[in-house]
């Protein structure tokens, strides 16, 4: 497992815990209480280390590459799940994933920026940063949706859309604007949830829900720590100044009301116990689900600009 920089203490006890469980298994030598004890330990530094995270170091747990992605929640949540892709006008885009498939029986669109687990799926899915087309697939995915009454769920983890040449000649901001613009003029619900990273226009493209839920040590900002340091002070090393004033934490924004909700993630975060955090965000997604389908389209679309609307109306009172 990959430790963060402030985890190397329980890095070291569960270092230890490893040595004994070879000794034990090669020696034939019981050492379950003394395993037992480190594991205590371990437990009592992570639930010390994470009650009390900086919003850098909950920057660093929501990179952290072992951290489910895209497609392990759809893996894990969805049935019969049937991919779709292009966006019928220039290409294909991997880093922009999206299909039907079944969520407890009842069909749904899921759509998501995928990151990729090692260096040949990364590239594959250029870091989860879509260009155009991958954001004209994810309207053409959700009208799509609409046209079929079908909800649609919306998985976001991207540190931003792709700044390149090449998405920029093909439209790439007018490309985010009309995925927005579909979101919020979807008549069927629309549930949005920040699993990882939620940067800038290229996380908003997908998460102007009916319900916007972040897992508990996921981030969302209109700019990374990184790049809001280097406008700011020109310097890349005040990016945990950045992360403080930024806001970007679950808990912040939901104080603020940018949020709907938190879905609590497993002591020492959502990659030490995948199964635990599948189960929370189906759990709280079914719920949120069963209570918006029963909603007019025409109130559903008409609550979510108001929504988004009064977030604009608060920043200006």
């Amino acid at each position: 497992m990959h430790f963060l920089d402030f985890e190397k203490p329980i890095a070291e006890l569960e270092g230890k815990i490893a040595e004994l469980r070879h000794l034990s298994d090669s020696d034939g030598v019981n050492i379950a209480e003394e395993v037992s004890r480190l594991q205590t330990r371990v437990d009592k530094d992570l639930r010390s280390a994470y009650a009390k995270l900086t919003p850098w170091q909950k920057t660093q747990v929501a990179r952290h590459p072992d951290r489910p992605h895209t497609l392990d929640y759809i893996k894990a949540l969805i049935d019969d799940f049937m991919p779709l892709a292009g966006d019928r006008t220039f290409a294909e885009d991997a880093a922009v994933v999206g299909g039907l498939g079944r969520f407890k029986g009842r069909s749904v669109m899921i759509i998501g920026l995928e990151k990729g687990r090692d260096t040949e799926t990364r590239l594959r899915h250029n870091f989860g940063m879509a260009k155009p087309e991958g954001y004209r697939k994810a309207k053409r995915l959700m009208e799509l949706a609409d046209k079929f009454g079908i909800p649609v769920i919306t998985l976001v983890d991207t540190a931003g859309a792709y700044p390149g040449v090449d998405a920029e000649e093909r439209g790439q901001a007018e490309a985010i604007a009309r995925c927005v613009e579909t979101c919020l003029d979807l008549r069927v619900p629309l549930i949005s949830l920040i699993i990882g990273e939620g940067g800038s226009g290229g996380a908003i493209a997908l998460a102007a829900g009916n319900v916007v839920l972040m897992l508990e040590h996921a981030i969302y900002s209109v700019i990374s720590p990184e790049g809001c340091a280097s406008i700011l002070w020109r310097d890349g090393d005040q990016a945990k100044t950045a992360a403080e004033a930024l806001k970007l934490t679950a808990q912040d924004l939901e104080r603020l009301a940018v949020i709907d909700g938190i879905v609590a993630e497993p002591l020492g975060g959502a990659h030490r116990a995948p199964e635990a955090v599948y189960s929370a965000v189906r759990d709280t997604i079914d719920m949120h689900l069963n209570q918006l389908v029963r909603i007019d389209g025409g109130q559903l679309r008409a609550r979510r600009r108001d929504k988004f609307l009064q977030m604009g109306r608060a920043g200006l009172e």
